[in-house]
C-alpha cells in the first residue's frame, strides 16, 4: 500500500504528498512536547490565519472533543491551509457530527489538497454516510485524491456489512481500470481488508477474482505486490494455489 489551483499541473510525486507534507513542525521537539489545548482552543477563533491554521494542526496531535465544533467551521475558512489542517484534525478526532459538513465540502471545495484531507478524514470517521461521497471520489476525483479514497474506503470494515459489499464494487473498479498504479496498489490493498470481513458469496468471490487478475497480470510490480499481499491475507484457497503455481513456475 502506498501509503495550486490546478494540481493536474504537479509532479505525479508531489501530488500523492501529504498536504501536511510540507509544513514545518509547530516547534522543535513537536512530537515529544504537546501544545496547551487551551491555548490552541482560543486560537482556533484567532482572526489570523496563520494562528487557526497552527491551532488546527495542534489538534491533529491532540484529542479534545471541544475542538470538533471549532474544526468543522474550519472547513469553510477562506484559507486552504486552514481548511486542510481541520480536515486533518477532525481525522485525528473523528466525530459523527463532522461526516456531512466534510461531504458537503468534499464536494465543493476547489482544493484538491484539502480533498485529500477531507476524504482522510471521512475514512477516520467510520460513518455509512461517507460511502457514497468516497466511492465518488475514487471514480471521478484527481489521482492524490483517489488514492486516499481507496484507502478510506478499507474502513467501511468497521461499519457494518452493506458498507462493505457497498465498497467493493468501486474498489475493484479501480484496481482493474485506474491509470495510476499507485491507485491500484491501494484499491488491492482495500480490498484485502474488506475480504477479510466478508462470507464466501458473489461480492467476496467477484473481489477475490479481481486480486488474482491484478497479481497475474498488472504491468506494476508495486500492484502484483499488493494483490498478492491481500491474497496471503485473506487465505483464499484460490488465490494461494495461484500464487505457488506462478512461483514454482518462476513466473513471479
Amino acid at each position: 500500500m502506498y501509503d495550486e489551483e490546478d494540481l493536474s499541473l504537479l509532479d505525479l510525486d508531489v501530488e500523492l504528498e501529504s498536504p501536511l507534507d510540507r509544513m514545518e513542525p509547530l516547534t522543535a521537539e513537536a512530537e515529544v512536547v504537546k501544545p496547551d489545548p487551551e491555548v490552541m482552543l482560543a486560537l482556533l477563533e484567532n482572526p489570523q490565519p496563520q494562528q487557526r491554521m497552527l491551532a488546527a494542526r495542534a489538534f491533529c496531535d491532540l484529542e479534545d472533543k471541544r475542538a470538533i465544533p471549532h474544526l468543522i467551521g474550519l472547513l469553510t475558512d477562506t484559507c486552504p491551509l486552514v481548511r486542510v489542517s481541520a480536515a486533518y484534525a477532525i481525522g485525528r478526532n473523528p466525530s459523527q457530527d463532522a461526516v456531512e459538513p466534510l461531504i458537503t465540502q468534499l464536494n465543493r471545495d476547489w482544493n484538491g489538497y484539502v480533498r485529500k484531507g477531507i476524504v482522510w478524514a471521512l475514512g477516520n470517521c467510520r460513518d455509512r454516510r461517507s460511502l457514497a461521497p468516497l466511492a465518488d471520489a475514487l471514480r471521478t476525483d484527481i489521482s492524490a485524491v483517489r488514492l486516499w479514497a481507496a484507502s478510506a474506503l478499507a474502513q467501511m470494515a468497521e461499519v457494518n456489512y452493506e458498507s462493505v459489499v457497498g465498497a467493493i464494487p468501486p474498489l475493484i473498479e479501480a484496481l482493474v481500470k485506474d491509470p495510476i498504479a499507485a491507485v491500484r496498489s491501494n484499491s488491492a490493498w482495500a480490498i484485502g481488508q474488506l475480504c477479510r470481513e466478508l462470507p464466501s458469496n458473489v461480492i467476496y468471490a467477484s473481489a477475490i477474482d479481481a486480486l488474482i487478475e491484478a497479481f497475474a497480470e498488472d504491468q506494476d510490480l508495486g500492484v502484483r505486490e499488493d494483490a498478492k499481499a491481500s491474497l496471503l491475507g485473506v487465505g483464499d484457497p484460490r488465490g494461494l494455489q495461484l500464487i505457488e503455481t506462478l512461483e514454482q513456475e518462476g513466473l513471479f
